[in-house]
């Protein structure tokens, strides 16, 4: 009965995504914001709010920095698998679509936060030191996620808006959204508990249960969203979603840090955690080179890189 649960949840993530996704798009065409922006920091933070409220009930709820750490980590390797496959499956298209150059920005600034975990882990004496609640760490991935929000805030995409057929008003799409929103929220929450039965009945570490369930299950909210894009053909959204979740998902360890008053959030101590490093920071850099390219072989070869990085990552 513990996994139909656990799936039925999913199920649900996944319907109120595509709705969120389908309003997002619809914001798009009736309105003046960049896709970039809609994409990199709105719809980014919305498919996020899993990552969010799972992190902190698996934080404060069921004290378990390590469960936070793996899902946020494990989330983002998801992420850019998804977009690899999403590349690949419509690569004939999609590779020569123009797309805002602040998701590069965005990417670069992922990559930060990943060497500032990476440089905790070594040296913790200097980066878990706290100011009030928050770590030096913390303190820099804020730092980064307000770089990020500038860039995509600045630069939109050079992708023409689809015509508007929607009957529906501003006021009304907003309204839905907000609703898909909370939604996402609740199921989210009830995500954390059945992650964590289901770490209890198969005797797993917490940060491999955090990456496999939390991670995979609070990451179908992308999953769904980027798929429903990329077959409206709103590529700059549907990057922007991905790019802007992997940064967004950054700052969540900031807030669980800030909440978590027993010591560090950045808890190490699971092996796990240090291939989710590496193997994340490997995919990053890689996507990078994937959005920067305009060919359509380089595309291919990057997008099968990052899906490598992502099967690597489970079978290590």
């Amino acid at each position: 009965m513990l996994y139909i649960t656990y799936l039925l949840v999913a199920a649900a993530v996944v319907f109120l995504s595509v709705k969120a996704s389908v309003y997002i798009d619809l914001i798009d065409k009736k309105s003046s914001l960049s896709g970039a922006f809609l994409g990199g920091v709105l719809l980014s933070a919305v498919t996020s709010l899993p990552e969010l409220f799972t992190s902190i009930s698996a934080t404060m709820l069921l004290q378990k920095p390590g469960l936070c750490l793996g899902n946020i980590l494990g989330s983002n390797i998801f992420n850019v698998a998804v977009l690899a496959v999403m590349f690949l499956l419509f690569l004939s298209k999609s590779y020569r679509a123009p797309l805002s150059k602040g998701h590069n920005y965005v990417i670069l600034f992922c990559l930060a936060t990943y060497v500032t975990l990476a440089l905790n882990m070594f040296l913790p004496k200097v980066f878990d030191h706290h100011i009030l609640t928050l770590s030096v760490t913390s303190l820099v991935i804020i730092l980064f996620y307000g770089f990020g929000v500038k860039y995509l805030a600045g630069e939109g995409g050079e992708q023409s808006k689809g015509e508007d057929t929607s009957s529906l008003t501003m006021r009304g799409i907003i309204v839905r959204f907000v609703l898909c929103s909370v939604g996402l929220v609740a199921l989210s929450v009830w995500l954390t508990y059945l992650s964590d039965d289901l770490a209890t009945r198969l005797n797993m570490g917490a940060g491999l249960a955090g990456a496999l369930f939390l991670g995979v299950a609070t990451s179908l909210p992308e999953l769904s969203s980027t798929v429903s894009l990329f077959r409206m053909r709103n590529y700059d959204i549907a990057v922007g979603n991905i790019v802007g979740s992997c940064l967004f998902n950054m700052i969540i360890l900031s807030v669980a840090d800030l909440l978590w008053l027993r010591g560090t959030i950045y808890d190490f101590t699971d092996g796990n955690v240090g291939q989710m490093l590496l193997f994340g920071g490997v995919a990053l850099v890689v996507t990078l080179l994937s959005l920067i390219s305009k060919k359509r072989w380089s595309r291919a070869l990057t997008s099968l890189v990052v899906i490598a990085c992502y099967f690597a990552f489970l079978v290590a």
